[in-house]
């Protein structure tokens, strides 16, 4: 991500755009940016260099005995506080250590100084609500996180974001809480590693000595590849005999499902009316909701709320596309107490949704893409995605020999429907890349092999899994993302000038 954004800061083209969307390890990323107000108005070399030193240093390091002290007490002062704490959590703590040299105390909600004057694109940030006993492909409900506000897509409801954690009724804050430190939502918004770190865990050098010293627990391996199972919820982990309070707190988030964040149901309290389904804003996309305008019926209603409950009609907004839509005494069981949150990954690898907001009237997506595994599958399902609740987005047609050998830059457009994006994508790949070391500067044969990066086989040392690069294998990964920008500067241009036409021909 940090060589794709150099490439677009070389085309000057960083002023121009108005989102940043990210889920999962991306994130990590945008976290680290938006730390500096300023961040897109310098040379992005300085930060890239900041993250060189994170990404190369050895990692065995956030297994260490203070790493492991530090996060039981960092865990228990959580706890005290009132949150809820997890494996997710302990999962944030060693993203932070492996991006950190020291705890960070950012928070989401101070990133609002480095958007309040427009100096950076908004943030926006992506996870998705499950339902216990059921799947993400049955249900799930998505949320955004800016600086500002922490929404619930489907109802048009959000919090401001320095209360998302805190407690709620009826729309009234019943216990605030402090503000969640930035690692937490790291872990929530990557959950989908979370299950890898378990094996990161057991195979950190020392931890032999550390169970041995501090627990004398034995681990239960967890299955092979469970993040494919149909439901998160049957992951699980399991330590025994536990000897110390300390290795006792260490149990409890080890245990718990790796994949799933608990954070208080800030519509806690709500009921939908039985023919909630029949207001158009619910079951069309076709409109969005003012991020107050659900705040402020709240404040017209709060006279109201003593004893009776309040019917929430669902309002010119998100979609019905879960199985559960039909069955409103489902869709907002009064049991609901906690949002279940992980990664987007678990159902559509893609942070599209937020930006198809109509009244965000999005223009132009880059679509940078990082997955592991197939590079068009998240283009692909989310089209379908997009289809199936008939949001304006351009068809997707990837030739079969090109999808064998996929090209750097692709780009998709609907002239019949002036209000869907042109979608730019790209995928991570290394096409032409292998014999120019910039565009149309054809490499010497001594340069040959810095050409050479391996980002689709089973054998390349980018996989999604890799925490640790080194310091080649880091220059080159930079390298190759920034000049498959660069080498496509044309198709961006042309794409940015075509939408300024098609914006033109709108407003008159």
């Amino acid at each position: 991500m940090y060589g794709s954004l150099l490439g677009l800061q070389k085309l000057n083209l960083l002023d121009c755009i108005s989102y940043i969307g990210g889920l999962s390890g991306t994130t990590w990323t945008m976290a680290n940016l938006y730390e500096d107000a300023n961040w897109s108005q310098k040379y992005l070399e300085d930060a890239i260099k900041e993250a060189r030193k994170q990404v190369t240093k050895s990692k065995i390091c956030c297994f260490s005995l203070d790493c492991l002290k530090y996060y039981y007490n960092d865990l228990m002062e959580r706890t005290k506080e009132g949150h809820n704490t997890s494996f997710i959590d302990l999962w944030g703590l060693v993203i932070e250590s492996m991006l950190h040299d020291k705890k960070d105390e950012h928070r989401l909600s101070d990133q609002r100084q480095a958007v309040d004057n427009g100096q950076n694109p908004l943030p926006i940030y992506v996870a998705i609500n499950l339902k216990s006993n059921y799947s993400a492909q049955a249900f799930r409900e998505w949320l955004e996180f800016t600086p500002y506000e922490v929404g619930l897509l489907k109802y048009g409801a959000s919090i401001r974001a320095e209360h998302f954690g805190s407690q709620f009724f009826m729309g009234r804050m019943v216990k605030k809480l402090s503000e969640t430190r930035i690692c937490y939502m790291q872990g929530m918004w990557s959950s989908i590693f979370s299950i890898d770190a378990m094996y990161v865990w057991n195979l950190a050098a020392d931890s032999e000595d550390f169970w041995c010293r501090w627990t004398r627990d034995r681990v239960k391996d967890i299955a092979e590849e469970p993040f494919l199972s149909v439901n998160p919820y049957e992951v699980d982990t399991c330590l025994f005999t536990p000897s110390s309070v300390f290795s006792s707190t260490l149990r409890d988030v080890l245990t718990g499902r790796p994949t799933i964040a608990q954070y208080p149901n800030f519509i806690r309290g709500f009921q939908l009316h039985n023919k909630y389904l029949e207001s158009e804003g619910f079951s069309t996309w076709k409109g969005t909701v003012n991020s107050m305008l659900f705040s402020n019926i709240l404040r017209r209603f709060r006279g109201e709320i003593n004893s009776c409950v309040l019917f929430v009609v669902m309002i010119n907004n998100y979609v019905s596309d879960t199985v559960i839509d039909s069955l409103p005494n489902k869709l907002m069981e009064t049991a609901d107490n906690e949002l279940s949150l992980v990664d987007t990954g678990f159902f559509i690898n893609t942070s599209y949704p937020p930006l198809l907001r109509s009244k965000r009237e999005v223009d132009v997506i880059l679509h940078l893409n990082y997955s592991g595994g197939s590079q068009t599958l998240p283009l692909d399902q989310i089209a379908k995605y997009f289809s199936e609740q008939e949001i304006p987005f351009p068809k997707i047609e990837i030739s079969e020999e090109d999808r064998e050998n996929l090209k750097e830059c692709y780009v998709f457009e609907d002239a019949d429907s002036p209000q869907a994006p042109t979608v730019l994508f790209f995928p991570l790949v290394n096409d032409t890349f292998k014999k120019y070391k910039a565009p149309g500067v054809e490499r010497s044969p001594e340069e040959m092999a810095e050409g050479k990066v391996d980002v689709s086989s089973i054998l390349s040392p980018f996989t999604t899994r890799e925490v640790c690069f080194s310091e080649e294998n880091f220059d080159k990964l930079v390298k190759l993302t920034d000049y498959n920008v660069l080498n496509n500067e044309k198709l961006i241009i042309q794409a940015l000038r075509l939408a300024v036409a098609r914006r033109k021909q709108r407003n008159y």
